[in-house]
Order: C-alpha cells, then structure tokens, then sequence
C-alpha cells in the first residue's frame, strides 16, 4: 500500500519541524521536500515589485519535483534504499507487488498549487500563521540568499495571501492546520489523523 501526505503552508509556519516528526514515527516513510528545487539566484526573475521572485512556482524546478515523486510512486523501495532510509523487514521482502506499507511526505509551501501533483495526495494538511507572528519567525530566519528589506511585504506576503486563493478554490480535501499551536500538538492531531486513515483503507 502506498499512501502521499501533503505537508503545505506559510513560510515559517512549521512544516519543515512536523515533516521531521513524522518521519521518525510513520513506517517506511520517505520526504520530498519543495525547497530542493529551487532554480539557481540568477535564474530567478526580477518581477514588477521589484523582488526577486522566490515566491512563485515558476522558481522551481516543478517537473523534475514531480519526476520525483513518481520515482517513488514506481518503486517505493528502492527509492527508499537511494535516499538512506531505513525500511522495515517486511518491506524489504516485498518487491514489485509491496504488500506492506510504504509512506511519501511532500512538503513545501506551493505544493497545493501545482496542476500535477494535485491528484498525488492521500491527505493533505496545510499549517497558517497570522501576518504578524508570520513575519517575526521570517525576521529571525537566516537563509542561503538573505531576504532584502522589504521582501516580506512587498513580494513574499502577497504571493502567500494570492496562493492560498488560489489554492482554496482547487483542493477541497485540505486540513487546515493553526501555525500557533504547540509543534507537539500539531504533531499529534495530524499524526492521528493519518492513522485513521490507514486504518479506514487497509
């Protein structure tokens, strides 16, 4: 059984943490993140606000983002193997026909607003923030390429609020997630969520 949960939301709003989680507690459970897709800087266009523009789905590589799923989708195992994460016995004595339980997490922040991947999803989950603790986590952040004054609102806040529409009038099946809770308790609804529904389809 192969089973895809979507780990989507704000910037800064603690999908990298529950991915974490979740990896060290769900069976034969391999990621992949968004944020490795990444085109290069000097691929990524300057837009009309005069930002770079790291927040839109065009700064990613999304078809090799989707190849990869599918690799997994195809040989779950191996993909496993590949990417150094430990499988439990009985996985690794299924081959082609996998009789046990193998588990993707996608995580990014565009995850939800990507026609190819739409259909992928077993369950799908997406963390919010408010604009201001939103910003604060940002301000705190030390990235690869640092934000320039202004980023936050002038391009990465307003490419949030025009995805997150975007994304709400496409995917119905979305649990909404509040940001502001406890990392434990975050992790332990979506965590028994995702159990209820192994549970229903096995």
């Amino acid at each position: 059984m192969k089973f895809i949960i979507g780990i989507g939301g704000v910037t800064n709003g603690g999908k990298t943490t529950l991915t974490h989680k979740l990896l060290t507690t769900l069976p034969n459970c391999c990621v992949v993140h968004q944020d490795d897709f990444f085109k290069k800087p000097d691929q990524i266009e300057v837009g009309e606000d005069g930002f770079r523009q790291w927040d839109v789905i065009s700064a990613m590589d999304m078809e090799a983002m989707v190849s990869t799923v599918k690799a997994w989708q195809e040989n779950p195992v191996k993909f496993a193997r590949s990417h150094g994460v430990s499988l439990s016995p009985e996985a690794e004595e299924c081959h082609s026909d996998q009789k046990g339980i193998h588990i993707l997490i996608v995580e990014g922040f565009l995850i939800y607003n990507y026609e190819p991947l739409m259909d992928v999803y077993d369950k799908c989950f997406y963390l919010s923030l408010p604009y201001e603790e939103c910003k604060m986590r940002r301000s705190t952040r030390t990235y690869t390429v640092p934000d320039p004054p202004g980023l936050f609102d002038g391009h990465v806040w307003p490419m949030y609020l025009k995805h997150r529409k975007e994304m709400e009038s496409q995917c119905d099946t979305i649990e909404y997630l509040d940001g502001m809770m406890s990392k434990d308790d975050i992790y332990s609804m979506v965590f028994e969520s995702i159990q209820n529904t192994l549970l229903n389809n096995s």
